[in-house]
């Protein structure tokens, strides 16, 4: 596979792993928002990206850890649950907290069906697991001195703690839909969010670890704008004081002079969630021509 994704780059590239599946498209969207245009891979493994120096691999988060680790990969996007389940030796470059649908950590829970007279993780000893994360599992039960069996899970783990197996350790956001099958949670393994990852020899290059550094700067950006919009109104200066107590700027905000001596112009950046209930507030304190634009990036 190194030969396959190195073969025919040539020149200065970074090798970046794109998750392949449910984080795939707003993965895409991620780097969209930072500037970058990726094609549509279709049957294709290999996204085209507008930067002559990067090339991209769409891989399963499950490997992504283990192929940046080997080197296959300069960098990857994954969760911290398969860095430690793969027990990878890789850099972590920045926590990239975006999903499919919520910014919630997962959750790796301990579950047993409803009716199991399993009440902790200590009445699991001789007991089977089942899981998709069998080293952390492992890792977990070691801890709490628990000896059980763990066994590999391909699928519809949530079923597995009815005969198959006495308890399993599965993925949630919530927990609502472990307690829609029936299924009690125990206890909680670990909690994950996304993650950029690099190879360590990747970063001790400087040519490459300015580039990644650079790529992780953006998509940092992109992330911290999402909950911000800038705001942009006319103040009169009389008025200017009262309208400074409403705004929550994420730095102390702008004022430029206008042709008019009696006017400024006001520039802020502020939550999304608050800017709805700001505008009348700063509509009836005088301000005017207020405009609000949503922000692609913030680069601290």
């Amino acid at each position: 596979m190194n030969s396959l994704i190195r073969g025919d780059l040539g020149g200065k590239k970074i090798v970046i792993g794109i998750p392949k599946g449910s984080l795939q498209n707003s993965t895409f969207e991620l780097f969209r928002k930072a500037g970058f245009s990726l094609g549509d891979p279709g049957r294709s493994y290999f996204p085209t990206i507008d930067d002559d120096e990067i090339e991209c691999v769409l891989l399963r988060s499950q490997e992504m850890a283990r192929y940046v680790e080997d080197g296959v990969l300069d960098m990857g996007i994954t969760g911290y649950d398969w860095v430690k389940e793969t027990n990878s030796d890789v850099v972590e470059i920045e926590e990239l907290i975006y999903a499919k649908q919520s910014k919630k950590p997962i959750k790796w829970v301990l579950a047993v069906a409803e009716e199991s007279d399993i009440k902790s993780v200590e009445d699991l000893n001789g007991k089977i697991v089942a899981t998709e994360v069998v080293n952390l599992t492992k890792q977990y039960l070691k801890e709490k001195g628990v000896d059980a069996k763990v066994e590999f899970s391909w699928g519809a783990t949530e079923i597995k703690a009815r005969g198959v197996a006495d308890a399993i350790v599965d993925v949630t956001e919530t927990g609502s839909s472990l307690r829609a099958n029936n299924l009690r949670i125990i206890d909680t393994l670990l909690e994950s969010t996304t993650r950029l990852i690099a190879n360590k020899e990747s970063v001790k290059d400087e040519w490459k670890k300015k580039k990644i550094e650079g790529l992780a700067m953006l998509l940092k950006g992109v992330l911290a704008a999402e909950s911000k919009v800038e705001m942009l109104m006319n103040v009169r200066n009389v008025d200017l004081d009262n309208i400074l107590k409403i705004l929550p700027a994420l730095n102390t905000p702008t004022i430029s002079k206008l042709s008019n001596p009696e006017w400024v112009d006001v520039i802020a950046i502020v939550d999304k969630v608050v800017a709805r209930k700001m505008i009348p507030l700063l509509k009836a304190a005088g301000a005017e021509g207020i405009v609000e634009i949503p922000i692609n990036r913030i680069i601290d």
